[in-house]
């Protein structure tokens, strides 16, 4: 074996190695999701009752709610609305629409804003000159202006509940070391189609297993961007928005954590949201979040391993931070799958073979696994809605393209514009557009290539790899297909 085949080997072997390990802790997150499920319910409910009318209480403190916009025209008036009509004293609450349009959007929220204050809700318009910062610096900006000692933020496309201030704010009352309160995202148009049934299903596991497990057992938890409620203090001593990552909510998370403040996740306060329809969208947002999760780890990575906190939750940090190396991961594998079989080849005893059979399918299971507690503890029509989980799979390992991408420019430190995902509203007044599928025909290829690379595998005898290959086969194929289809689309 040559030193270029050495190397090759090498570089899959580590590939799979490092996928197998983000596998496995799925499994633990699972059990500590499980292990302290029952103590956490009993907790949030002591403290409902500790607070039955927070209503009535003359302590509450004043909240800012913002909702940061940039040319959302279908769905400025619903948050606008729903906001206004969360319950909380009058004269305790305001709002801010941090609007930072360049488009028709500043005349409907101008509209609807004198409709609100008409009615007597306090609701200001903030707009600036430029968008430093995106998101982050219109935030930063509406916080020196509020006057509350707890921040609310909604994104444009979510309608919280009437109740979600006097659900969230209690938290801050009993706890003095809490700095943040996130909330359970929900799905408005879940049934639109596959992929958003597919993507349902993945944000429940994010939510319901992975930030309840964090915070649960005082491990970090990211901010979500949206249907949170910061202590105006926490994020002070964290710092402050910066917008040096395109992950601004998972930077300012951690920032507050290293100083000392603790989080709390409510999974039974659920804010509907849009789920992206287009892939093309999907795929843009989740570029962001790649990109701005690996900005973020090398920007904070180092202070959390030099922080005073337990070796375990050091660990999961770098769990956390990093997750999105799972998709260079999964292309390599990909990748090198055929040339290690066609000029290496290796064989295994039977039993060293039904050993790493079991522990490759164990981590290729784990993620799924996952998604089942999540729809099971969420939903009591769960099973039916497993009837999606293959679609997810496949749309995990299809956009394994466009975030090594994101990946890739994180590391080398490449800029890139905050890309908004444009929201569709309750009727589609405005079609927003989307960028070209540049990466449509890769994905294509590279569908077709691991196909070709399972057909090889399955012809020399080589079965243990066989799940993987038709796993991303199909998921590459579905994502490069439907990009494909939805850009046609778009041009009618």
């Amino acid at each position: 074996m040559n030193w270029a085949a050495n190397i090759l080997l090498v570089i899959y072997v580590l590939s799979a190695a490092l996928l197998m390990l983000y596998g496995l802790n799925c499994y633990v997150l699972i059990f500590l999701f499980q292990r302290r499920r029952k103590s956490a319910e009993m907790r949030q409910q002591l403290l409902m009752d500790r607070f039955p009318d927070p209503l009535g209480r003359i302590d509450l403190p004043v909240v800012t709610t913002q909702i940061p916009l940039y040319n959302e025209m279908n769905v400025a008036e619903r948050v606008m609305l729903a906001a206004s009509r969360m319950r909380y004293p009058s004269g305790r609450h305001e709002i801010q629409v941090l609007d930072d349009s360049t488009d028709e959007t500043r005349e409907v929220v101008d509209r609807m804003a004198e409709r609100l204050r008409q009615t007597g809700v306090d609701i200001t318009v903030i707009r600036r000159d430029d968008r430093t910062g995106f998101k982050a610096g219109a935030l930063a900006l509406g916080m020196k202006k509020a006057r509350g000692e707890l921040i609310a933020i909604f994104d444009a496309d979510f309608v919280p509940p009437e109740d979600y201030l006097l659900r969230t704010v209690p938290n801050f009352l009993a706890d003095s070391g809490i700095g943040l309160v996130q909330a359970r995202w929900g799905h408005l148009n879940r049934n639109c189609s596959l992929l958003t049934r597919a993507q349902s299903i993945g944000i429940d596991g994010h939510f319901m297993i992975e930030q309840a497990a964090r915070t649960w057992n005082r491990l970090y938890m990211n901010f979500n961007g949206t249907a949170g409620i910061w202590r105006r203090g926490a994020i002070e001593d964290g710092g402050g928005w910066n917008w040096n990552t395109l992950t601004e909510d998972m930077d300012l998370s951690y920032r507050v954590q290293l100083a000392g403040w603790r989080t709390a996740f409510l999974p039974d306060l659920v804010v509907p949201a849009e789920i992206p329809e287009d892939i093309r969208a999907f795929k843009g947002q989740q570029f962001r979040w790649a990109k701005g999760s690996i900005q973020t780890a090398k920007k904070l990575l180092s202070r959390v391993l030099e922080a005073p906190i337990p070796v375990f939750q050091k660990i999961q940090a770098v769990f956390h931070m990093t997750h999105y190396l799972v998709h260079p991961l999964i292309l390599l594998s990909g990748l090198l799958s055929l040339p290690v079989l066609l000029w290496i080849g290796f064989t295994f005893s039977p039993w060293v073979f039904t050993a790493l059979g079991i522990v490759l399918l164990s981590a290729m299971a784990a993620p799924s696994s996952l998604y089942v507690v999540s729809q099971r503890s969420a939903y009591p029509d769960w099973r039916r809605r497993l009837l999606i989980l293959p679609a997810l799979v496949g749309v995990g390992v299809g956009i394994a393209l466009s975030n090594t991408r994101a990946v890739i420019e994180a590391v080398i430190g490449h800029d890139s514009d905050f890309i908004r995902t444009p929201k569709r509203g309750d009727r589609q007044i405005k079609r927003y557009a989307l960028r070209p599928p540049a990466m449509a025909l890769l994905e294509v290829l590279m569908g077709l290539y691991c196909a070709g690379a399972l057909g090889v595998y399955l012809a020399a005898g080589k079965y243990l790899v066989g799940p993987f290959l038709l796993a991303y086969a199909g998921g590459f194929l579905f994502v490069g297909l439907l990009s494909l289809v939805h850009a046609a689309g778009s041009l009618k």
